[in-house]
């Protein structure tokens, strides 16, 4: 039997050693080499030299980096409640059993299951160009206006945030899996007392509701911390204009790849790690004021 127990584990380690070759080739060895990278002057063509906090010093009277800060934050707390508000609402909508639903659910999903790809920003930029989509639509009903919109300083980041925003398939499945979740009795008890849609809404749905949209605002914040390929596209890789586009994953990647800055570039994905550790952190402490459990041991 021992012997028989051992032919099994060497058999499950076979099967595990591709995932766990792949996590220490490429997760684990890139951390722990950002991290040394991080303390250091490297520049991909010379070896690196030890700097001690350097980076991190230069990071202070670094005026970009904090223009992407306050970028990035602005972005994050506006694309992050839009889209979980907007995806909640329509999983309201289509929480309904009638003809064809299912059509409708693949249909507002779709957007999600494309992501943010190059495509996607590329058609962006047909809509919100002065020439765009938009302003057409605008001229049809008598106003015209030549605004790029995602070429003026005001609205460019806006145009990012909607386009965010139009992407909330992901989260409306899952809130739409938790609707499905919630007793119908409920809501017919409710209906007895005389309560209205806003009360049911308010005291049962959301209640109910609330640790899964704890985990759509945690994993929605992270992604929108690195968000990239919009910027990206849609700024033509400067993050303009004046730097109004300029996420913190956009100027980090010009420090890397077109400065030639590695080991900057590698201290600011540690500063970032760090903030969106605080941040999500917070979220956690503050779900025990507004996130309920059907028990404490559920928690």
């Amino acid at each position: 039997m021992t012997k028989l127990w051992e032919k099994d584990n060497v058999v499950g380690y076979v099967f595990a050693a591709p995932f766990i070759l792949g996590f220490l080739i490429f997760t684990l060895f890139p951390i722990v080499s950002s991290l040394y990278y991080s303390f250091t002057e490297y520049n991909l063509m010379e070896s690196p030299t030890w700097i001690g906090l350097g980076n991190y010093e230069k990071m202070w009277d670094d005026d970009k980096i904090w223009k992407s800060l306050e970028v990035t934050f602005t972005y994050v707390f506006a694309s992050v409640p839009l889209r979980l508000g907007f995806a909640l609402f329509v999983a309201i909508l289509l929480n309904k059993a009638i003809s064809g639903i299912g059509a409708y659910r693949s249909a507002y999903y779709l957007p999600s299951l494309i992501g943010g790809s190059v495509a996607v920003s590329i058609m962006w930029i047909q809509i919100f160009g002065d020439k765009g989509l938009l302003n057409s639509m605008l001229g049809v009903i008598g106003i015209h206006t030549d605004t790029s919109w995602i070429g003026s300083p005001g609205t460019a980041l806006w145009t990012l945030i909607a386009l965010s925003v139009w992407q909330f398939g992901s989260s409306m499945l899952i809130f739409l899996a938790g609707l499905k979740n919630i007793p119908i009795s409920y809501y017919e008890a409710a209906g007895v007392d005389g309560a209205n849609a806003f009360h049911r809404f308010f005291k049962i749905t959301l209640p109910l509701l609330s640790p899964i949209v704890l985990f759509n605002l945690i994993m929605q914040t992270v992604g929108a911390f690195m968000t990239f390929t919009p910027a990206y596209i849609i700024s033509r890789g400067e993050g303009g204009p004046l730097d109004n586009t300029l996420l913190y994953s956009l100027y980090l990647y010009r420090r890397a790849f077109v400065f030639f800055e590695m080991g900057y570039a590698s201290a600011m994905a540690w500063v970032m790690l760090i903030l969106i550790g605080l941040l999500a952190l917070a979220i956690f402490k503050s779900s025990v004021y507004w996130v309920h459990y059907e028990s404490k041991g559920d928690k």
